[in-house]
């Protein structure tokens, strides 16, 4: 089972969170080790003091008042007994009446002399001491959880602003930018990747794609200009040799000179009307039309052997004329690359969204054209025969003004399809 993903801003923050935990368990321990090494160290010392005073008036027989010693104390810690038995003195914590002591106990002749401090006070200003310290760890870590979580915030937020934009420069919005970092991105100007966000390596990736933005709009631009002027340029000689065609006497030369001629000013369009797609100033005139009789008018218009069905008519809000062009271009794609029997099947379920289908029976659309849509001036898949692929790259771009969905795909059984789906028009009850 896969695990979720982790952002990368919780990851750099728990990051961060983990090793101010490990720094501040380690400074805690160590601090804790001084104060109660130095602390112990003091009760242990008066111990002994007083247990060398114990010794010296024990000696003597002199009164040990003031002084709390014991001589063979049962409560003494078992290890510290063997050890004044032995011979050698020492210290350890211990009880003495059900209190918390510091033992300081030597051999006194057969016996044992012991002296005892409180250590309950000691003990809880230990206690209180590591509280103090596991308290401020914690806020520590909190604190820098925060603020790591604030840093890995502002990191992710820029990494996503580029992603964001990266995503709708590949969608074909080349004025996309990241700009100043506002979270958008903005369009046009700006310095790149820069601003606010500072000089370091996010800024740079940002900077990078805002350079790589700009130098590919540049260059289709330039591709863009010279194709509508190229158009532009041919369009008039074209007319005028169209023309002039007629003049020719009747004969096979001249069918094939203007049926070459024909191609070419076909083909002149087609570029005129794609400059026009790519420039983004086409807009569509909506009407209310029945799709039914709207897409029998355009397969008509093919004047090719093309099966229409009507399972479900609806109306829907269009342009008739750009719906004509992409029907039309997609049968005569069908029927110039694919096999019969070519069919469109026009349905509107009620639960659904109202579609145009169009199917052949041929070897399929490429696979190139299926992960990346038509390329112009790309046809060379095989069995489908040779083009200039500016057919479907025009009915995806009339599609776009339409607010059409278009997806092409290949049938289980065999055959290229393409699909439309419309837009229902507002008043059709949905």
């Amino acid at each position: 089972m896969r695990r979720p993903a982790v952002s990368l801003r919780w990851k750099i923050a728990l990051t961060v969170t983990a090793v101010c935990c490990a720094v501040a368990a380690v400074l805690g321990v160590l601090v804790h080790n001084a104060v109660a090494h130095q602390t112990v160290g003091q009760v242990r010392k008066e111990a002994r003091t007083d247990l060398d005073t114990a010794l010296v008036l024990f000696e003597y027989g002199t009164s040990r008042e003031g002084i709390n010693s014991v001589v063979d104390p049962p409560e003494l810690p078992l290890p510290l007994s063997k050890l004044a038995h032995g011979g050698d003195r020492g210290s350890m914590v211990g009880t003495y009446r059900g209190r918390s002591v510091m033992w300081a106990a030597a051999p006194a002749g057969d016996h044992i002399m012991a002296v005892w401090s409180p250590y309950g006070s000691t003990r809880h200003s230990l206690e209180d001491f590591d509280t103090a310290i596991l308290g401020s760890a914690v806020l520590a870590a909190a604190a820098v959880a925060l603020a790591g979580l604030f840093v890995a915030h502002r990191i992710s937020r820029r990494l996503g602003t580029t992603a964001a934009v990266a995503r709708r420069i590949t969608a074909g919005d080349l004025d996309a930018r990241v700009g100043n970092g506002d979270g958008d991105g903005t369009r046009g100007g700006g310095a790149p990747g820069g601003g606010r966000a500072g000089h370091d390596e996010v800024a740079a990736v940002a900077a990078a794609l805002d350079s790589v933005a700009g130098s590919l709009q540049s260059r289709l631009q330039a591709e863009q200009r010279f194709t509508a002027d190229v158009a532009h340029e041919l369009r008039t000689p074209l007319t005028g040799i169209l023309a002039s065609a007629d003049l020719l006497p009747e004969g096979r030369p001249k069918e094939m000179i203007n049926d070459r001629l024909r191609a070419l000013h076909r083909l002149t369009e087609d570029l005129l009307e794609i400059s026009r797609l790519d420039s983004g100033a086409e807009h569509a005139d909506l009407a209310a039309y029945a799709l039914g009789p709207l897409v029998e008018r355009s397969v008509q218009a093919t004047r090719s052997d093309t099966e229409v069905r009507i399972i479900t008519d609806t109306v829907v809000e269009t342009d008739r004329r750009r719906l004509d062009r992409i029907v039309g271009n997609l049968v005569i794609n069908a029927h110039r690359h694919g096999r019969p029997p070519v069919q469109v099947t026009v349905d509107a379920p009620p639960d659904g969204l109202p579609t145009v289908e169009v199917r052949d029976r041929g070897p399929g659309y490429p696979e190139a054209l299926l992960r990346h849509g038509p390329q112009r001036f790309r046809t060379d898949a095989p069995g489908r025969g040779k083009g200039h692929g500016l057919g479907l790259t025009i009915a995806v771009g009339q599609a776009s003004v339409l607010g059409i969905d278009l997806r092409f795909s290949n049938a289980p059984d065999g055959g290229a399809r393409a699909k439309l789906q419309l837009p229902r028009y507002p008043e059709d009850g949905h």
